[in-house]
């Protein structure tokens, strides 16, 4: 075997440059670790203080969201409070109404059998049966009364009478009509109560 000291020494410094440069690398790389790490805790210790930009940008957001919420229960609340005071206006406006409506029935009823024919009747007539539609379309009805069990969430019981075609706590009599406005008691019939 021919070994020339030359080759060997080449072999010898290539071999050893590996060694070198991955040595360096590592170095190199701890060097850029440990850079890193430190921009890193620099870069934590700032984010742990936040611009006062910031600060003032989500200071507002929040401001806005809160007013934002706080206008939307006001719209609510006021809707509310404006359906309450029609339906108050409403009812106030029908209570008013209904004694007229009961002047109607008492003169209607007053009307002797041979002038019921007569213009001026059928126009008396005529005008209860529209006042009566009209309300009926704004939700006004009447309480049905006469031979059904006395309710006193719909009727007043003014007297008591004995009567054997009606059974017991039957209503016998309407004297005064009762009304509801969207299913609530604007005014409770006035009626005979059957023992």
């Amino acid at each position: 075997m021919n070994s020339d000291p030359n080759k060997k020494e080449e072999m010898n410094q290539e071999c050893a440059e590996p060694e070198q440069n991955t040595a360096e690398e590592a170095q190199t790389s701890q060097e850029t670790q440990e850079e890193q790490e430190a921009s890193g805790e620099k870069k934590g210790f700032f984010k742990k203080k936040k611009d006062p930009r910031d600060e003032k940008i989500e200071e507002l957001t929040d401001r806005v969201k809160r007013q934002m919420a706080e206008f939307d229960n006001f719209r609510k609340r006021t809707d509310k409070e404006k359906s309450t005071m029609y339906e108050m206006g409403a009812r106030d406006m029908i209570e008013k109404i209904l004694p007229i409506v009961d002047n109607f029935e008492r003169g209607l009823a007053t009307i002797p059998d041979e002038a019921k024919g007569s213009p001026f009747a059928e126009g008396m007539e005529k005008i209860y049966k529209q006042f009566t539609k009209t309300l009926e379309e704004a939700g006004v009805k009447t309480i049905e009364a006469v031979g059904k069990e006395f309710d006193p969430n719909f009727h007043n019981a003014v007297m008591h009478v004995e009567d054997e075609n009606f059974g017991e706590n039957v209503v016998a009599e309407e004297l005064l009509k009762g009304y509801t406005y969207r299913d609530s008691v604007v005014r409770h019939s006035m009626v005979k109560v059957a023992n």
